[in-house]
């Protein structure tokens, strides 16, 4: 009798070659990706600038996300970005819970 054992069946020459060069493919794309990546930024903006709250008076509602998202902003940095603008009188809180806090511009 035969011995019928199982295990990974030996590839062609021809399959060798289209693996090796997927894996390329897949190195290179990998490493093209990382470099277009942006980090969020860590260091919030001024908000003493023109800028910065002509943009904050021009949205309706603040919340951590909406800041993160318009500044490009962790949301931990939109977090206490916020809590020193309320402090400097630039946004108002509103309301919030545990989690989410919402402000809108001072008048």
């Amino acid at each position: 009798m035969r011995n019928m054992g199982g295990g990974k069946k030996k590839q062609s020459l021809k399959k060798m070659e289209d693996t090796g060069k997927k894996k390329e493919r897949k190195e290179s794309k990998s490493k093209e990706s990382a470099t277009e990546k942006k980090s969020a930024g860590i260091i919030p903006p001024d908000p003493k600038s023109k800028e910065v709250t002509d943009k904050l008076k021009k949205m309706k509602v603040l919340t951590p996300y909406t800041v993160a998202t318009r500044f490009n902003l962790r949301l931990s940095v939109a977090k206490t970005f916020l809590k020193e603008l309320e402090k400097q009188g630039i946004v108002e809180f509103i309301s919030g819970s545990k989690n989410t806090k919402i402000f809108k511009p001072a008048d």
